[in-house]
């Protein structure tokens, strides 16, 4: 089950009849004495692009391959297109999978991997579909080379194509990117978008890249341990989190010990060591008296002592600069706070104020409604720990 029974999206997925989309419901895999996906209840819009986001081990690439059919459920149901796809051969299924390693066939030209599919159907008088796929993903040029004199992006491209020209109802891209270098990878994030888009193709897209989901997606599923943490579009999964997972894997958060004095009308009040701030009420994800008060490092103004800061509501006195580090565009901080606290600080450098150097004494503060609080229950470092793939 989720961790967020009460998050609407989730239960929206739940409650949910299979239809014109791809639904799961309840689907299950356990492999001996671990389960690598439990119970997950999800709904896939048609023409939709869906990033199932999340670490390695979380069950993202498990679930992928349960709907392609290389795995076969422990229990649950997967629909697609109104049918029970559950248990179908991977090759009856509507759905085509394009793979970190592109699986191009080295002996054949650009043109007849993509003509592959459609001529092992037989199908007739495929030559204009053929131009017209290799049209979308810009690639009319490099027809009758072969695989090996592509580079990976054009590789990834003619893997798209041969995908795409068998009009699957659903697209999986298992971590499509991963092989390309930096540049490359953000030139295929808007060339993707852009291709499903045009095409209109429900595209499933895992991965462990969390620019890489909030750049293409309109629907990101943040996963961990089998199940979805949460659930969203990206601006909300970032700006308003209902984990500390959620909150620190997806960017990095500032999570700081406080005590619920009281929710009246539409804020929370938060005893924040000793100082109340404020949180609106929509943002309050804690039930019991005690929570994490949340705060994005880039939403924290930053000023000498006494400074008057453009944000009212939330002043935090007493900070010390520990560390400073200049990263272009912005400078990092880290601030130690009274109560030992280092909390991080981005700003941007528009050279209109001068950078802080170690030692300087500072004040903090933030406007309220970009604050979130979450339940103390759960582990405030969560999701913050985790190395890359």
């Amino acid at each position: 089950m989720s961790h967020l029974a009460e998050d609407t999206t989730t239960v929206a997925a739940a409650e949910g009849t299979p239809g014109a989309g791809l639904g799961l419901r309840a689907l299950t895999k356990q492999f001996a004495n671990f389960t690598a996906v439990d119970s997950l209840d999800l709904d896939v819009p048609t023409g939709s692009f869906f990033a199932l986001l999340g670490p390695s081990g979380c069950g993202k690439t498990t679930t992928l391959r349960m709907v392609a059919g290389l795995e076969t459920p422990t229990s649950g149901t997967i629909h697609l297109a109104g049918k029970d796809i559950t248990h179908q051969k991977p090759y009856r299924r509507p759905v085509n999978t394009v793979f970190q390693n592109y699986a191009l066939f080295p002996h054949l030209d650009i043109f007849e991997n993509v003509a592959f599919g459609p001529r092992r159907r037989k199908v007739a008088g495929i030559d204009a579909e053929v131009h017209r796929m290799l049209e979308l993903v810009e690639l009319t040029s490099q027809t009758r080379k072969v695989p090996a004199q592509l580079s990976g992006g054009q590789q990834q491209r003619v893997a798209l194509a041969r995908a795409l020209i068998n009009k699957p109802e659903v697209l999986l891209l298992d971590e499509p990117l991963g092989a390309l270098d930096l540049k490359l990878r953000r030139q295929m994030q808007i060339e993707l978008k852009r291709i499903q888009t045009e095409v209109g193709i429900t595209f499933i897209h895992v991965t462990h890249d969390q620019e890489e989901a909030m750049t293409m997606a309109d629907t990101i599923a943040v996963m961990n341990a089998g199940v979805i943490e949460q659930m969203g579009a990206p601006d909300d999964l970032y700006e308003n989190p209902r984990t500390t997972f959620v909150a620190n894997f997806l960017g990095q958060s500032n999570l700081i010990d406080g005590t619920i004095r009281s929710r009246d009308g539409d804020m929370t009040r938060v005893d924040m060591h000793g100082i109340m701030v404020s949180v609106p009420r929509e943002r309050t994800h804690a039930t019991d008296s005690r929570g994490w008060v949340g705060i994005r490092p880039e939403k924290v103004l930053i000023g000498e002592e006494g400074e008057a800061l453009d944000a009212p509501g939330n002043t935090i006195p007493g900070g010390v600069i520990s560390d400073v580090s200049f990263v272009g565009v912005s400078t990092q901080y880290l601030v130690r706070m009274p109560w030992g606290q280092e909390l991080q600080v981005f700003e941007q450098n528009t050279g209109r104020r001068r950078i802080f150097r170690t030692g300087d004494r500072v004040e903090l503060s933030w406007r309220p409604e970009y604050a979130f609080v979450l339940d103390h229950a759960q582990d405030a470092s969560a999701g913050s720990q985790i190395d890359d793939e």
